[in-house]
């Protein structure tokens, strides 16, 4: 393969990871240093050097001395990946629906460390409201109605530390920046299980969105309904509702 070819990594050792990441998934059992540094053509100092800095991160494990196999922080991101790749399924068919019943944007997030990240979304030209986020784009939890929903599940002290990293910086002036009022905001999306965006995130966008959990009770995502300020109607909130636990009863979810 050239070095200038598009799919291999610009950083060497970027490179050298990802061979030595393919060699170890080839084997089920632990692999001797020996035998990885010669189907990976690296000399054993600089195979060991870099699955030693993978294990620290977890991506690798040492069960014994000169041993390496597969970590199970690899198995923790694709489980990651999985649960996206499912909530997706699940959700495109009853979101099509929710649009169609509400003629307004619907849209599917998930929590992506002090973000949302926008997954899909159905809408029309019909909606009258410009799209301005699409799928993959982002926005801080605190301003956004799935953001909510999760800051609402964390405990106390995990949003105190959210508000210390992020400081609570607002897009609109009706931003939530002040830590009591974000209290206050969060009580009430735990009281009723929905939660808004009032033009925070976007002035003449307001949202209203609830939790989808998994087979484990967890919340693993949020469905959203975005209308422009004046054509939000509270009506559609009990079949977000429904949609949500329609989508959560797919992805095996029985409780309430």
């Amino acid at each position: 393969m050239s070095k200038n070819d598009a799919s291999t990594p610009a950083i060497q050792v970027l490179e050298r990871t990802f061979a030595l990441l393919d060699a170890l998934a080839r084997h089920q059992d632990p692999v001797p240093l020996k035998t990885i540094s010669e189907e990976t053509g690296l000399h054993p100092s600089t195979a060991h050097r870099i699955l030693n800095d993978l294990a620290i991160g977890h991506f690798v494990d040492r069960p014994e001395a000169g041993n390496y196999r597969l970590g199970m922080r690899l198995l923790e991101l694709g489980n990651l990946v999985k649960a996206r790749l499912d909530v997706r399924e699940a959700a495109v068919g009853p979101m099509r629906e929710l649009h169609r019943l509400t003629q307004q944007p619907v849209n599917l997030s998930m929590r992506q460390g002090d973000e949302i990240v926008y997954i899909e979304r159905t809408y029309s030209e019909r909606s009258g409201m410009q799209v301005v986020r699409a799928v993959g784009g982002r926005a801080p939890l605190h301003l956004t109605s799935v953001g909510k929903l999760f800051l609402a599940a964390d405990d106390p002290q995990r949003v105190r530390a959210y508000i210390t990293r992020t400081g609570l910086v607002g897009h609109t002036r009706n931003s939530i920046t002040d830590p009591g009022r974000l209290d206050r905001e969060l009580a009430a999306v735990r009281a009723q299980g929905l939660a808004r965006d009032d033009e925070e995130l976007e002035l003449g966008v307001r949202c209203m969105a609830t939790g989808i959990l998994d087979d484990q009770g967890k919340l693993i995502a949020g469905l959203s309904i975005s209308a422009p300020a004046d054509r939000l109607d509270e009506a559609w909130a009990d079949r977000l509702r429904t949609t949500a636990r329609e989508i959560s009863k797919a992805l095996g979810h029985r409780g309430p």
